[in-house]
Order: C-alpha cells, then structure tokens, then sequence
C-alpha cells in the first residue's frame, strides 16, 4: 500500500490528516512557552520526554491526574472563545495534584473531536499552555 492509499482510507474514515497537521503547526508556538528544565524533546513525537530532578528527594512519589472540561465547552462554542476550557481544565487538574501535596512537573493533553478545525484545536492548546505557564509545568505528549 502505498503512501496515498494510507491517506484515502483515513479520509474515507472522516480523518482529515491535513488538518491534523495544520492544528500541529499552529499550537506549536504555545507549547514552546511551556518548556521548562525537564523537557527533553518537543512536540511531535509519540510521547513525551522529561527528566525529573530528584535531588534532594529521599522518597520520589509521583502524582498524576486527569479532568476534563465538561459541558463547559458547549458554552465554548456558543461563545466562539476556546482558549479559556485549556486553561480551565489544566487548573483543574493541576489543582487535583497540588491537593496531594505534589507539584506538577508536567501535562500532557488529549483533545478529541468530531471534526479537526485547526483554530479551534490551536485556541483550545494556547489555553492549555497558558494554563501551564500559570501552573509552572511544561506541556508535552505525543
């Protein structure tokens, strides 16, 4: 099979690769402000590196949470404005891990959608960042 068969039979499957990439593309310049000390690559591959520091930590936990946004981002879409459900939910998140007494070293996000608007994906990212530049923690993933 070659390259454009792959390609046709994502698109036969309602996946817009060009999309995929463009939303890529425009969120990078978001991402690039959350970068801090642990990061060891950027974004685009299939995980995301980073090395924790533990000096001076004699029993390293780590703590990790997951949220979302709700319905919040149906009043998101009423009001064209996505940026803010980012930031929303990286505090909620954050919020869970400070909770236990950790500090958030990173995030990693996951967006899913019934169809790829590369703005909106990039708006909803540039929440995310925002909300770790707040928070102190980088944004990666894969």
């Amino acid at each position: 099979m070659n390259k454009n068969s792959y390609s046709n039979s994502y698109k036969e499957a309602g996946v817009d690769v060009t999309a995929g990439y463009k939303a890529v593309e425009l969120m990078k310049q978001y991402v690039g402000r959350t970068v801090t000390k642990g990061v060891i690559d950027g974004i685009g591959g299939f995980g995301g590196l980073f090395e924790l520091d533990m000096t001076g930590i004699s029993k390293p936990v780590l703590v990790s949470g997951t949220d979302g946004v709700g319905t919040k981002i149906k009043i998101a879409f009423i009001l064209d404005k996505h940026d803010t459900v980012g930031i929303d939910c990286v505090a909620m998140c954050v919020n869970d891990i400070i909770c236990c007494g950790a500090k958030p070293q990173f995030f990693l996000d996951y967006i899913a959608c019934g169809r790829n608007i590369p703005e909106k994906i990039a708006s909803i990212v540039s929440g995310v960042a925002e909300g770790c530049v707040q928070a102190g923690c980088a944004l990666v993933g894969g």
